[in-house]
């Protein structure tokens, strides 16, 4: 039985389980016809993925990307910036983009439904934390088996990225923005850190650390802006377009 404050053993047992089970999978030599049904139709399932989330995301418009944890409650003062933050980018002309799930995600949904903007969830099935916030517009709720084809989603139908305190998702998320930019994937979109206190750590080791050993150049460091309001972010957000003279209004 769990007692509060512990951990469910038996759940624990069942993720040794299923853990143990991909490894000795992933070693074994797969036969042929197991190669065939498996791992070449797999490229059609992708395939149907990227098919549906072009389709319906093309019609979209201009949207706003926001990251940030699953795991965060409403009572969290960043729920709340989020919430602002994407009711503030709906009035100015945007959609709001989310993985679709709680805590951040839903905080980003809820801000853009509460302004009657567009609301728009990529949601990824999940054995825990993940599922569907209640603040998504019907016609945009898209779902997904691969990590990899919804950051493609995130990435291309977005025009900027208020990514909030998370963990290894988050941080893969901002990564991935940061990596195409620098590399001339894609535009160069404006990425906000929202939480100087939280995201501090990780920019110090950029500066020490990465710029120091040469893995990145000086003018990386300005592929973001660290905020911290909903103001100071949306302000951003704006600048950027209204230096280039783009109306974004659907």
């Amino acid at each position: 039985m769990k007692t509060e404050g512990t951990r469910d053993e038996s759940l624990e047992n069942t993720e040794l389980d299923i853990n143990e089970s991909k490894l000795h999978n992933s070693l074994r030599e797969k036969t042929w016809d197991e190669t065939i049904t498996k791992d070449s139709w797999m490229v059609f399932k992708v395939m149907a993925e990227f098919v549906d989330g072009y389709e319906k995301m093309s019609r979209i418009g201009p949207c706003v990307s926001i990251f940030g944890s699953a795991r965060l409650k409403p009572e969290s003062k960043y729920y709340e910036m989020a919430v602002e933050i994407a009711e503030k980018i709906t009035k100015i002309g945007f959609g709001v983009i989310t993985g679709g799930g709680p805590g951040i995600m839903e905080a980003g949904n809820k801000g853009a439904f509460n302004a009657e903007g567009k609301s728009i969830g990529l949601n990824i099935d999940l054995p825990f934390e993940q599922h569907f916030n209640p603040y998504i517009n019907k016609l945009y709720s898209l779902n997904f088996d691969y990590f990899f084809v919804r950051k493609v989603m995130f990435v291309k139908y977005s025009q900027g990225f208020i990514v909030m305190p998370g963990g290894f998702g988050t941080l893969d998320e901002l990564t991935e923005a940061m990596t195409l930019i620098q590399t001339n994937k894609i535009g160069r979109f404006p990425i906000v850190l929202v939480g100087s206190e939280f995201w501090g750590g990780l920019l110090e080791w950029f500066k020490e650390t990465l710029l120091k050993e040469g893995m990145i150049s000086e003018g990386d460091l300005d592929l973001y802006r660290v905020v911290d309001s909903a103001d100071e972010a949306v302000a951003h957000i704006k600048a950027f377009y209204d230096k280039y003279s783009v109306n974004v209004n659907f």
